[in-house]
Formats: structure tokens, C-alpha cells, sequence
């Protein structure tokens, strides 16, 4: 039965008002805290994971990723790729519509059609929108007619060069379809106007306190027994910017789902040999799977006004002077895959430690490595900034104080995040903590980073090796994974050679539920799809 949501009880939800239990205003109303807060809901700008789980549950695109990190048809009901592997040629489902809403002909939402994926992708492309997302798609496809409507239910979209994981790109929230009538009319404004044909419609948003998402009745996937998605009647997620304060309230249940570990609340919850507390196992699941994510620090190498980064001796050093086993032990209760290899991270078929030659704690190879660079003991180094957040503060002053076993001074300096990311790609930090949260599943999209002909994002170190540049865009057309996946490894032993990163640890997703939340699936790009779940 759908639930009519009023305007006082939306308000009520996103002010966190206490309803009674039995009533239909609270039924299946799944709730999460958003850390971080959320920037835009336009999809055009879904750099992030807050972004990404946000507008996925608004947004649907020609093709998504299930459990297994398979691409499988959403819009798309099917497709085919040309001989020269050079044109995707997509045909669309025909009861796809978008939400209701005052722009559409009498306020209801009209059907997806394949023009509408041209104009959302042309969007990307387009330098006054500035989309985040535009380096995965420019350099890719034609400059002419990259993408062509051949009618409403067939797309074609025309590669300047073969691209194995296009498809793969084609998942990410970047492709999702918009409406040209609604984000002409809010230009700018449809971060906070968003309207999709996801399993759930955008409602209100207080970008202080909460957002909220009602369930889209006219929805277009069904469940294996053809009842209609999504089952939830909304979605209502908190903005609580403190850690500790968001674990209170998902201890109290007014939260149904907590995701990562923070320094605020890890050993209130779980042991240090990463276990759940006894005294949570019968109320709250714990669920710990890889993730795609490489947790790093990163050299900026593209000036050198600091010589001593710019010194490849230095920053082999810096990757052999701390002990990765003892940080993810003390400081993550042994969450975490130790790097001992490259970027590529645990999770994919590319990650091969045995074949790729990473760095390992070693205090004399160390101080060998900074005697042949010139800074015998680390005179001479002076002082080195590592610029981080807040919420990796405590792993930056792990390694600093390891550091000064091999003689460098190295000064933590905090900064909001979102201002980090900013200097990182105006290239005004030397050196700086990042993470890369694969984008989708293909070890392509972490070599991509140190690709020379890439900007930023994402090549924040600002690498250029001709070699890999060889091997990059030889691998990215070779459909053989017997023969690409060797190119990766020469790649990342390149990149353990030249060190413009220090990679620190491959992530684990570590995901806290309430046990009344059942169908909410995993997965290791750690997508947050609400579409089966439901509320017991």
C-alpha cells in the first residue's frame, strides 16, 4: 500500500520528530547518517561515495553492477558492441518514466527515451557544466556525434578507440539520465531540484540537518516473484557531523545502518581482533567484505620546489620507514589488507602480490636509500608537511613518528576535506593522504591515475612515465586478460619503482546493520542499493 506522505509528516521526518511505531508515517522508512553531508544530488557531480549513494537511489543509467560485480541491464535491456569494438549500440526498455513532477505535461513524469541519454552524457562533455566525471568519458568517444539517438528506443555510442572497460564506466551514478526540460529550468539549481527515474523520488532537503526520498510508485524493475521495486516508502538520511554522536544514535536504533570504523566509536564496538562486541551481537549484523578502495599518500611531482620529494630515493624511503602491519593491527583492530603491492587493490584478478613488487618495512634499506640521496640521517630534509582529514589524523601521525627512525621530520597538518581536494588539484599540496575508491570494477580505473595524459582529477600526483603510457593504452584496448593483466603488473611495478604514492592499506567495507533491516545486499564497490530492501 503506498504511504501518502504530507508535508507535516516529511517535515516531522527531517527534523527527527518521534512518531509512534504502529503508525503508517514511520513504516519502512530506511535511515542513515551522511558523515561527510552531501554537495549535490546532480549526478554530473557524484565524485564521491556520500554523492554516489545518494543519487543512486534517485538516478538510473543504461546498465548497473550487481553483487558480483557483473555488468547487467537497468535501462539498457539489452546491447551489442561492434567488431572494431569501436560502437555500443543500446536498445531501451519501453516503461521507464521519469518521477512526476510541475515541468511535465499535467505534472506527470513523462518516458526515458534514447534522446535523453544523449543529451545527459553531451552534458558531461560540456565544459560550462564542468562535470567531475568528464575525464572518463573525453578522449573516449568521437569528437563528432559521440552519442546518436538512432530512434527513442535505440542509442549508439561511437569510441574514438577501442575501450575495454567502457561498459563498466557506463555503471557509474556520471551516467545517469536527467530530464533537459528540468535541468534547463534550474540550471545550477538542480543539485538540490534532482529529478530521475530511480526507485525513489527527491522530496525535501535541509542541507543542515536531513534529506528525504519517497518511494517512486511508478517504478519500473520488479522482484524474481514480479512484485514492484522498491519495497521501502522511503529513504531519510540524517546530516550528523560528529562520529561519536552518529554511533549513539544508531545505538539507540534511530538509525538502521552505520558504514566504516571511526577512532570516535571502533572500540566501543568491535574487538581489537576486529569482531564484533558480544554485547551488540543480538540487535546489530556486522558485515566486513573487500572494497575497492586504496588507501594512500601521495606526492605532488609536477614542481619541484620541494626537492627533497622531488627526490625518488626520499620517497622510497618514506614507503619502506613505517610498518603497515602494526597500523592496521592498533589502529584499524586489524581491518584492512596491509599494501605491500601497488594500487591495484585485493578484490580484483589484477591484484597480485607475488607479481608485483611492493615496499616492505625495512628501517636500514631506508636510511641506505636516504644516504644515497644526499640526506644522510635526514639532514638536510627539514621539515616535510603531510597535509589529511580529520578522520585519517591519527594513521599520518602513526607514520610520522615512525619516520623519525630514519631521521624525517614530518609535520601532520589537518584541513577539511573537501578544501583538501581542492589544493590537491590546484596542485598546492607536495604532499598529502588520499584514497581512491574504485570508480568501477577493473584495475584500469587505479592505473588511470598515473596515466600522463590524464589531469586532475585523477592524476593528483601529476606522474608521466612514457613506458607506462605505452602499456596504458595498450592495455585498455586488449580484450585478453592473459595478456592485459601482465601489462597492469609492469605498470604498477613502475610505479613502485618511481613511488609517486605511498599506497597504505587495501580497505575492507565494514558495515553495521540493525537486524530488523533484511535485503540490504553487499557488494565490494560498497554501493548502497535500497531497491530490495525492506523493514521487519
Amino acid at each position: 500500500m503506498r504511504i501518502a506522505f504530507t508535508v507535516v509528516v516529511l517535515t516531522a521526518l527531517l527534523l527527527g520528530c518521534k512518531q509512534d511505531k504502529d503508525t503508517a508515517d514511520t513504516k519502512m522508512v530506511f535511515k542513515y547518517n551522511q558523515f561527510t553531508g552531501i554537495s549535490s544530488l546532480d549526478p554530473a557531480f557524484s565524485r564521491d561515495q556520500a554523492t554516489m549513494w545518494a543519487t543512486h537511489q534517485i538516478f538510473d543509467g543504461l546498465v548497473e553492477v550487481n553483487e558480483q560485480l557483473e555488468v547487467v541491464p537497468c535501462i539498457a535491456r539489452s546491447w551489442e558492441l561492434s567488431d572494431d569494438g569501436k560502437r555500443y549500440i543500446f536498445h531501451l526498455r519501453g516503461d521507464v518514466r521519469f518521477h512526476d513532477h510541475e515541468l511535465f505535461e499535467a505534472g506527470k513524469g513523462r518516458k526515458v527515451i534514447a534522446s535523453d541519454f544523449v543529451y545527459s552524457f553531451n552534458r558531461l562533455l560540456d565544459e560550462n557544466v564542468a562535470s567531475t566525471g568528464a575525464w572518463l568519458v573525453r578522449g573516449k568517444v568521437t569528437e563528432q556525434d559521440p552519442f546518436v539517438a538512432f530512434n527513442d528506443s535505440t542509442l549508439i555510442i561511437n569510441l574514438a578507440i577501442p575501450y575495454r572497460p567502457f561498459l563498466s564506466v557506463l555503471t557509474l551514478p556520471y551516467f545517469s539520465v536527467v530530464p533537459k526540460e528540468v535541468v534547463d529550468h534550474y540550471g545550477k539549481d538542480f543539485r538540490t531540484h534532482p529529478v530521475g527515474s530511480g526507485p525513489f523520488a527527491f522530496k525535501l532537503w535541509d542541507e543542515q540537518k536531513a534529506m528525504f526520498l519517497e518511494k517512486n510508485t511508478d517504478y519500473f524493475m520488479k522482484d524474481e516473484q514480479g512484485k514492484s521495486l522498491p519495497y521501502l516508502d522511503g529513504v531519510k538520511i540524517s546530516f550528523i557531523n560528529d562520529r561519536a554522536s552518529e554511533f549513539e544514535q544508531f545505538r539507540q536504533g534511530n538509525l538502521d545502518f552505520m558504514s566504516g570504523i571511526d577512532p570516535a566509536y571502533k572500540n566501543m564496538i568491535i574487538d581489537q581482533d576486529g569482531s564484533l562486541k558480544e554485547a551488540f551481537q543480538s540487535s546489530i549484523d556486522m558485515f566486513t567484505f573487500p572494497y575497492l578502495n586504496t588507501e594512500y599518500l601521495g606526492f605532488s611531482l609536477a614542481k619541484q620546489n620541494n626537492p627533497v620529494i622531488g627526490n625518488k630515493k626520499v620517497r622510497q624511503a618514506i614507503n619502506m620507514g613505517f610498518d603497515r602491519e602494526k597500523m592496521i593491527q592498533y589502529l584499524r583492530n586489524g581491518i584492512g589488507i596491509p599494501a605491500h603491492a601497488g594500487m591495484i587493490p585485493a578484490g580484483l584478478p589484477s591484484y597480485d602480490p607475488n607479481k608485483v613488487n611492493g615496499y616492505q618495512y625495512d628501517i636500514k634499506k631506508a636510511k641506505s636509500l636516504l644516504k644515497e640521496a644526499g640526506y644522510e640521517n635526514g639532514e638536510g630534509t627539514g621539515e616535510i608537511t603531510l597535509y589529511t582529514s580529520s578522520g585519517y589524523i591519527d594513521m599520518c601521525t602513526f607514520i610520522s613518528k615512525a619516520l623519525e627512525d630514519i631521521g624525517l621530520t614530518v609535520k601532520v597538518e589537518m584541513m577539511e576535506a573537501a578544501l583538501q581536494r581542492e589544493l590537491m588539484r590546484k596542485n598546492d599540496l607536495d604532499f598529502f593522504r588520499g584514497s581512491w575508491i574504485g570508480d568501477f570494477p577493473d584495475g584500469e580505473n587505479y592505473l588511470a591515475l598515473f596515466y600522463g595524459k590524464n589531469g586532475v582529477p585523477p592524476n593528483y600526483t601529476f606522474f608521466k612515465n612514457e613506458r607506462f603510457d605505452q602499456l596504458y593504452e595498450l592495455a585498455v584496448q586488449t580484450s585478453d586478460p592473459s595478456e592485459y593483466i601482465p601489462m597492469y603488473h609492469e605498470m604498477e611495478n613502475i610505479i613502485v619503482e618511481e613511488a609517486p604514492v605511498v599506497p597504505l592499506y587495501y580497505d575492507e567495507a565494514v558495515r553495521f546493520v540493525n537486524k530488523n533491516v533484511k535485503g540490504l545486499p553487499n557488494n565490494a564497490m560498497n554501493l548502497l542499493d535500497l531497491k530490495k530492501v525492506w523493514l521487519e
